[in-house]
């Protein structure tokens, strides 16, 4: 048996699928969470062998989730979302997820999918890999975007530099370099730009 965690915030699609993936035979559908920090905490308590990750959570998204309990525990991560742009793929990737699919899937595609990585192979959609060889790639450095991630719900100049261990000037140029590189105003319009890109 493949004991499964599933994760997703919306109750009817996470009990829908946990209900569709309990008639696979092979399948033994241990937890399901409504947020990627239950995600975690229960993944580390029941040791899934797959666990399957909505991206769109509210607090630690489905990327963040998975590279939590990968570094914990040898458990494989699916993540499946909604709005599958390229730019996440690759976060999901460097991360260590395992699988990646659009919720558009039918349920035997997902329990499929879940096959395959609990037998250590890794799984992206096709379309979704298409889309990320010809996505423009960030132009921001990975300090620049840690600037832009950990200020994303307001945190102030200070309190970016406190937790990134960095002087607030060091801060407000990688701000400055930014915006420069983005064309746009303020940091919350930067924000908006590399989250829909995918790229925090």
């Amino acid at each position: 048996m493949i004991r499964v965690l599933i994760a997703d915030d919306e109750d009817m699609i996470r009990s829908a699928l946990a209900a569709l993936l309990r008639l696979e035979d092979d399948l033994e559908v241990i937890a399901e969470c409504r947020d990627g920090e239950e995600a975690v905490a229960e993944a580390l308590r029941l040791r899934p062998d797959v666990c399957l990750l909505d991206l769109e959570m509210p607090g630690l998204d489905g990327v963040e989730a998975a590279a939590r309990i990968r570094r914990q525990i040898p458990a494989r991560c699916v993540v499946v979302t909604r709005h599958a742009r390229p730019g996440v793929l690759r976060r999901a990737l460097s991360a260590g997820v395992d699988g990646f699919l659009p919720k558009s899937r039918r349920a035997d595609d997902v329990a499929a999918v879940i096959r395959e990585v609990a037998a250590g192979r890794r799984y992206v959609d096709p379309e979704i890999a298409a889309d990320a060889l010809s996505d423009e790639r960030s132009p921001l450095t990975e300090r620049e975007l840690d600037v832009l991630r950990t200020g994303e719900q307001g945190a102030t100049i200070a309190q970016i530099a406190a937790s990134l261990h960095l002087s607030p000037g060091t801060v407000r140029n990688h701000v400055s370099s930014v915006l420069g590189k983005l064309g746009v105003q303020t940091r919350q319009q930067a924000t908006i730009m590399a989250r829909e890109r995918g790229w925090i």
